[in-house]
């Protein structure tokens, strides 16, 4: 295993990790994607919205506002440790596949600046960081969080089987709803489901435009993507998905008794969604890397409009 840890093709260039990590740090921050961390914010999002839904439909105010953010601060570090344990599986399961596309070839495994064995290791210590988390919330809320170790551990495999892996991924990037709302309630009720799916179809959408990047590689690699599947057509796909993703999260928001400053963050999370769509252009892979990343303003949209919601009713 070599530690001179060289830059990695799909890392920004001059990020954190590359400037000021140490050097024996470098190979598993990489593996864990800390250089890039738009997804843990997209791993993020789903859990703030549900905890913010959840807040808004138990009628919390001031008073339980420390508790709030106290599950949020919580969610954070449990999205940050989740992904990177994601992003280790992933990279041990597809390092053959990563060493022949362009992208990836120079990722920590592929390169040869970690092996297997350090690798699962490190995997090894995201997944006890990510378990104090959950350890912190109710029993039900437990055991929902480690029911999602199922399609985390399926997703790697998905697109070997299948052009869909996207849904794959969304069923794992959106289970923090379920676990964020849960974590008040201590149960499900519709509205968090009717999240968790519009949550899905948002994550289809934004992934979709992420493979993009990737098509020639991966038909060389014998490996699917809906940006494959798509193909031409792929504007078309992306307007359904994310209309989809609109109607449903406004239904959960119908269904958690949210108000008008609710469903105004959610129509210009829709007007976001619909710019991507129409600045798209499939063979412009460093576009659609931008696309791709601006879903973290769209979360942040959609999570404020329902924070400035909470923090409204705790004025009135």
């Amino acid at each position: 295993m070599s530690n001179a840890a060289p830059h990695v093709a799909d890392a920004a260039p001059g990020n954190w990790v590359d400037r000021h990590a140490p050097r024996w740090l470098k190979p598993f921050a990489r593996l864990a994607r800390w250089d890039r961390p738009i997804g843990a914010w997209l791993l993020f999002w789903p859990c703030a919205w549900g905890a913010a839904l959840a807040a808004i439909s138990a009628g919390h105010g001031r008073d339980e506002l420390a508790g709030d953010t106290w599950h949020i601060l919580l969610f954070f570090v449990g999205s940050v440790a989740m992904r990177g344990a994601g992003c280790t599986w992933n990279d041990i399961v597809d390092r053959k596949i990563d060493a022949r596309v362009a992208r990836t070839a120079s990722r920590p495994i592929p390169s040869g600046q970690i092996g297997v064995r350090g690798a699962l290791a490190f995997l090894a210590v995201q997944l006890a960081a990510g378990l104090l988390v959950l350890l912190q919330f109710n029993a039900f809320t437990i055991v929902l969080g480690f029911a999602s170790v199922i399609p985390v551990i399926s997703y790697p495999f998905m697109k070997r089987i299948t052009f869909w892996p996207q849904i794959n991924l969304g069923v794992c990037f959106g289970w923090g709803a379920l676990v964020a709302w849960s974590a008040v309630f201590g149960g499900l009720q519709a509205a968090p489901v009717l999240l968790y799916v519009g949550t899905i179809c948002w994550i289809i959408g934004y992934d979709t435009v992420y493979a993009l990047q990737d098509i020639e590689d991966d038909v060389l690699a014998g490996v699917g993507s809906t940006a494959i599947r798509f193909g031409e057509d792929v504007k078309s796909w992306l307007t359904g998905f994310y209309a989809a993703a609109v109607l449903l999260i406004g239904l959960a928001l119908g269904a958690a008794g949210a108000g008008v400053v609710a469903f105004i963050g959610l129509a210009a999370f829709a007007a976001h969604l619909g710019w991507q769509v129409w600045r798209l252009r499939r063979d412009d892979a460093r576009l659609c890397l931008r696309l791709f990343k601006a879903n973290n303003h769209a979360g942040l949209i959609l999570f404020a409009g329902l924070a400035v919601e909470i923090v409204l009713r705790g004025m009135s």
